[in-house]
């Protein structure tokens, strides 16, 4: 049986076109999330001038913003980062779903890849324990998923 399959290790940006959404709340974990993500781009072979970085308001404006990108056929892949921390309100279970809801609807209705790198969690040190690999898992599923792409709409 013949199957596509991409081993991680063998992840390769190079001549990729990347773009990231990443909001402005939660600052300073963004920040972590942002330059991990880069360093991952970067270290897979990504030109630094096929990294794009887009800012947004909030996690709820990132799939407009993904939606944008992906209509504009410039990238190969794009790649989501935010952090939504529970409050005391149902405010987080809305603003987490529907983020989580628009990144998935982005990726399939433009077949384009999105790596998940919003970070949903109970507290800020949550938060600060996941914001170092976040964004360079996000980068490199991201990646992953071009590459296999790729490999599917080649001809058999």
């Amino acid at each position: 049986m013949k199957h596509a399959e991409i081993a991680p290790a063998a992840i390769d940006g190079h001549g990729l076109r990347v773009a990231m959404v990443a909001t402005r709340w939660n600052a300073s974990v963004i920040e972590v999330l942002v330059n991990g993500a880069h360093r991952a781009l970067r270290e897979c072979g990504v030109a630094e001038d096929d990294i794009h970085l887009v800012m947004v308001s909030g996690a709820l404006e990132i799939p407009l913003a993904l939606a944008a990108l992906a209509q504009s056929e410039k990238y190969d892949a794009l790649v989501a980062l935010g952090c939504v921390i529970r409050g005391d309100t149902y405010h987080f279970e809305i603003v987490a779903n529907e983020c989580n809801a628009g990144i998935s609807r982005v990726q399939l209705d433009y077949t384009l890849p999105v790596g998940n790198g919003v970070l949903t969690v109970n507290s800020e040190a949550q938060a600060e324990a996941r914001m170092a690999e976040k964004g360079a898992d996000a980068s490199r599923v991201a990646l992953e998923m071009a590459q296999l792409l790729k490999q599917l709409r080649r001809p058999a």
